[in-house]
């Protein structure tokens, strides 16, 4: 057995004694499900990040509302509190953004995290995008930025339960790559 792993559990309903605690999460459901997810691409196509502004805040889940982005709660969160800063205008890439764009959602990001701190006592944070269907992004037409608070014994699934960090290239590889791609000033 495992340094730290515990003999199987008797859970009623749950099948066969195994090592894993079940963590239920039905609202995720409907995010598996693909439900509310837009049918193309273009801000006409049921876009959440485009109607979500013409809702109400409390229907909306807007946290916040500037010129060019606002900051909303995540309808299908990995943590309590987990915010999204949405530019107003439909653009898929970060690259896309203008300038005004760029430094709100910069700005609303700060934002976000200061908000948590004060509000929940978030220890730390995991800040990002997923850009493309192949990165993960769930509504990729619509470039959103998560901020998912975190707190001490709270962590990713893979280095708990397969003691395992998955990185495809040896780090020198994606260094040398990485340099050699950097662009010039």
């Amino acid at each position: 057995m495992l340094q730290g792993m515990q003999e199987p559990i008797e859970q009623s309903g749950a099948g066969e004694p195994d090592n894993f605690q079940r963590l239920w999460t039905p609202h995720r459901m409907a995010y598996i499900k693909g439900e509310n997810k837009p049918t193309g691409t273009g801000p006409g196509d049921g876009c959440p990040f485009c109607e979500i502004p013409k809702m109400s805040d409390q229907e909306g889940l807007v946290v916040a509302r500037g010129s060019s982005v606002f900051a909303v709660l995540n309808l299908y969160p990995y943590n309590s509190g987990h915010m999204m800063v949405c530019p107003y205008r439909h653009v898929a890439d970060y690259v896309d953004l203008d300038d005004a764009e760029t430094a709100e959602l910069a700005d609303f990001t700060k934002r976000a995290m200061l908000a948590l701190r004060k509000a929940s006592g978030a220890q730390g944070f995991n800040v990002g995008m997923n850009l493309g269907h192949v990165a993960g992004a769930g509504i990729a037409g619509h470039l959103h930025q998560h901020v998912v608070p975190r707190w001490g014994g709270d962590t990713n699934f893979m280095p708990v339960v397969g003691h395992t960090k998955v990185l495809p290239q040896l780090l020198q590889g994606t260094r040398e790559l990485l340099a050699d791609a950097w662009p010039a000033a």
